[in-house]
């Protein structure tokens, strides 16, 4: 599925807002894993659809897609081949309260592939991610970088 609405709560603790009626929720439940796949501006098009189409009522949703993916060699989800990075993770629970965000998931591995690559690290700037504007329904490309975390403020202080 495509999911709108998704951050990291820890380091490596991420929380994604889905409510039970996804078929994603109920697959995730049964397989205690899931994993999150970063799409890029060359996949909008994939990505979109996954988002538009439920596989609650498109039972080969993936296959027609054009995409492919390999299951991870750490848990019971598959990795989208074409996306350039994944985190695979361990379900941890689902929250249904008045506050509640959905699935939440501990990050145990991390994929990339080598174009994103500088030095050994990511670097968003070679992702071109795609983000979801829900005020226009527009996707844009994210990548520019514009300041230095936990330092730019500094200079306030």
């Amino acid at each position: 599925m495509n999911a709108a609405w998704g951050m990291m709560l820890e380091r490596d603790i991420i929380v994604l807002n889905l409510t039970e009626s996804h078929k994603t929720v109920k697959n995730i439940k049964e397989r205690k894993s899931f994993t999150v796949s970063i799409a890029d501006a060359n996949h909008v098009k994939e990505a979109d659809y996954f988002g538009v189409v439920s596989a609650n009522t498109m039972k080969d949703k993936f296959a027609k897609s054009g995409l492919t993916a390999t299951k991870s060699d750490f848990i019971d989800a598959p990795i989208i081949n074409e996306f350039p990075i994944c985190m695979e993770c361990e379900f941890i629970e689902y929250q249904d309260n008045e506050y509640g965000c959905g699935v939440v998931g501990k990050i145990c591995n991390v994929t990339a592939d080598e174009s994103i690559l500088k030095d050994g690290n990511v670097d968003i700037s070679l992702l071109n991610a795609i983000a979801f504007d829900p005020y226009t329904h527009r996707y844009y490309k994210i990548g520019e970088r514009v300041g230095e975390a936990f330092k730019d403020g500094l200079d306030l202080k």
